[in-house]
């Protein structure tokens, strides 16, 4: 959906669609210089904000923004979560060697109900956002199959055919375990934030150990966090 189309379906004005995509709120992707949305994000960005999985963003004041964090990337993700060069060249497998990653991490106590789990939700939405990015997750919080919130990444440097929406391969693979209740931060809109520069995705791609892949996300959400905030207080009367 383009941002026009967004604001009529969500029954807000195109500015704050474009202001709360800007500020990571929104999940969407900025292909050149116009945002799209896929409905079905949407919708579940929807549930969470009914459920209370994610802050309700649209009622947040100006001064939330740095409040809204209340989990930051090394609570759920360290370099021990990364395979920087997936063996898989398919998109099943691509899901059973990360499903392999956080079973092995003890995050998940099923691996086969995540397996089942990720394949099943591809099925209905994929994840694939294009830019090279897919952000996977399961279709409900599993509070009994997760053992705590957390976030896995697998890289591909020759790519791999995911359904993006852009038509290309995809090189980068989170997975985000969810766990209701406790997933504070809306990672699903942060995330695609992180790795929209650019310059970014090349340091992901150029990193040649787990520990240089995290230190680039690292940075990413640091130079997010300082956006934010110098937005929030050039908006302060």
């Amino acid at each position: 959906m383009t941002v026009r189309q967004l604001a009529d379906y969500l029954n807000l004005n195109e500015r704050t669609v474009l202001k709360l995509v800007s500020e990571g709120e929104l999940p969407g992707v900025k292909i050149g210089n116009q945002w799209r949305f896929r409905k079905a994000m949407l919708d579940a960005w929807l549930d969470d904000q009914m459920l209370g999985v994610t802050p309700r963003s649209v009622d947040v004041s100006r001064g939330a923004p740095a409040a809204r964090r209340m989990l930051d990337l090394a609570s759920c993700f360290q370099p021990s979560h990364i395979i920087p060069d997936l063996e898989a060249n398919t998109k099943t497998g691509v899901i059973e060697e990360l499903a392999n990653l956080a079973s092995r991490l003890n995050l998940v106590r099923d691996k086969t109900w995540f397996v089942g789990a990720l394949i099943e939700r591809e099925n209905i939405m994929p994840s694939a956002i294009g830019n090279g990015l897919a952000f996977m997750h399961t279709l409900n919080r599993h509070p009994e199959h997760v053992v705590k919130p957390f976030m896995i990444l697998g890289r591909s440097r020759g790519g791999v055919d995911f359904d993006a929406l852009d038509g290309k391969p995809t090189h980068l693979f989170f997975v985000l375990g969810l766990k209701y209740h406790e997933l504070h931060l809306p990672w699903l809109a942060k995330l695609p934030q992180m790795c929209s520069r650019p310059e970014t995705l090349r340091t992901l791609m150029a990193a040649v150990t787990a520990d240089s892949i995290f230190a680039a996300l690292s940075d990413a959400e640091r130079d997010l966090g300082t956006a934010a905030t110098s937005a929030a207080s050039r908006s302060l009367p």
